[in-house]
């Protein structure tokens, strides 16, 4: 990876061409951020009380139930600064909204959808996700959103969970559709179907002719400004204690934050 990126990277005046640096976030914007804290405020305590009274037993049906909401109309200066955090360029988008910005609305449906799965919610991770872009989001106009648990994928060692998600404006049912997957390990060791222990991947290579398209200066307070921006405040992002009580040697940077400015070093 470093060889690839040493013989793609252009140096000029002292710094990489597109090279994105951090900007200051005003910490105004944590007030725009309501819906999202208050998902993680109660995913926390749901996670508190299965600690304390245990995890639901039995088998949840899916698909589950389906939850909406509506959503106001973005604040103008918000995604101008979101744009720029991730590394974009505001003048592109025209009176649209980055489709990467969905976890700011789609987030909370998702934690609900959540709610009473047989398994230890404390232990959740991020597996990923995947987004359809159909329609373009105005920035003006409320946005429709609903999201339900599609399936649970159990095969004793970990859970995926599939949760759903979709976008919709007043021209178009489907503008976005976005898929989440958390996964929750259930230990039982690494073994194949047969009971017999997996073999190690090789570790993923990166060829020697490819082209570097974007390169970041990432800081130890990235995640606290892409946190003002989404309201994504989960210390493990932020809160250098935290991350390393977590197993990290420092906090580390949100998923949903790599993923945005993956897709605007692409654009």
């Amino acid at each position: 990876r470093e060889r690839a990126a040493r013989g793609a990277a252009t140096e000029c005046d002292g710094h990489r061409t597109g090279e994105v640096r951090e900007m200051a976030v005003p910490s105004r914007y944590i007030l725009h951020q309501g819906p999202v804290i208050g998902a993680l405020a109660r995913g926390a305590v749901a996670a508190f009380k299965q600690q304390r009274q245990g995890v639901p037993e039995g088998k949840m049906a899916t698909p589950g139930p389906e939850h909406r909401t509506v959503v106001p109309p973005r604040p103008p200066d918000l995604v101008r600064d979101y744009i720029r955090h991730v590394g974009g360029e505001p003048s592109a988008y025209k009176g649209r909204l980055p489709p990467h910005l969905f976890p700011q609305w789609v987030f909370p449906l998702m934690t609900r959808t959540l709610e009473g799965v047989p398994y230890p919610m404390a232990r959740v991770m991020n597996g990923g996700c995947r987004m359809v872009v159909n329609a373009p989001l105005p920035i003006d106009e409320p946005l429709h959103a609903r999201a339900h648990l599609e399936s649970i994928d159990d095969d004793g060692r970990r859970a995926v969970l599939h949760q759903k998600g979709v976008t919709s404006t007043a021209a178009e049912p489907e503008a976005l559709r976005s898929d989440f997957y958390a996964i929750v390990p259930l230990g039982g060791g690494k073994k194949d179907g047969n009971g017999k222990a997996k073999k190690k991947k090789d570790k993923p290579r990166v060829p020697d002719d490819v082209r570097e398209v974007a390169f970041w200066r990432i800081s130890d307070k990235a995640g606290l400004e892409f946190a003002k921006l989404t309201g994504d405040f989960n210390p493990v992002h932020w809160v250098p204690g935290y991350a390393r009580a977590m197993g990290f040697k420092n906090v580390i940077l949100h998923g949903f934050s790599t993923m945005a400015r993956a897709i605007e070093g692409l654009n």
